[in-house]
């Protein structure tokens, strides 16, 4: 009877306050580890993001050339196509899109707080310059071939800033 006693009040003993620790370390030690791996997939993720972004941002704006006979320029809430006058930021583009009646009623933003897409004409409204800035300087698009270099229509276009030139 001894021997079974005694089994019974090892089983019924738990775990450890020193076990419990151990795993809570081991726990914590894996998640950060998954953590840290997944930054630059979520890095890759934001940028082709902003990519698909400026290209939806780009139909919007070809919708309201074709109907006006020039790009955005001034924000008009009603009848967007009256005289130009060059805009060089993206929420009055993005005030001009959403009030030309044309069916766009969202413009996208950057996917990080506290960051904003690039606009801008030339002097007339034939040509126009959208950019996000990336996050993973090394992206291959940096290098494609509409990517623009410098500074065009005041959109600077420099790496890691991503821009479609039209």
């Amino acid at each position: 009877m001894t021997s079974l006693h005694s089994r019974t009040s090892h089983l019924e003993r738990g775990f450890t306050l020193i076990e419990m620790l151990i795993v809570v370390a081991i726990i914590g030690i894996l998640a950060s580890a998954v953590l840290v791996g997944l930054g630059p997939v979520q890095r890759q993720a934001r940028d082709s993001r902003r990519i698909a972004d400026l290209r939806q941002t780009q139909t919007g704006l070809e919708l309201y050339f074709h109907k006006c006979g020039y790009y955005p320029g001034t924000a008009q809430a009603s009848s967007p196509c009256g005289a130009f006058s060059q805009i060089g930021d993206w929420n009055s583009m993005t005030t001009a899109l959403t009030g030309s009646n044309l069916g766009v009623n969202r413009v996208p933003n950057d996917p990080s707080s506290g960051r904003t897409y690039s606009y801008g004409t030339d002097g007339i409204g034939s040509g126009y310059i959208i950019g996000a800035r990336m996050e993973d300087a090394g992206n291959p698009n940096l290098v494609s071939g509409d990517d623009a270099d410098g500074t065009v229509f005041g959109v600077d276009c420099a790496d890691p800033i991503y821009c479609i030139r039209f």
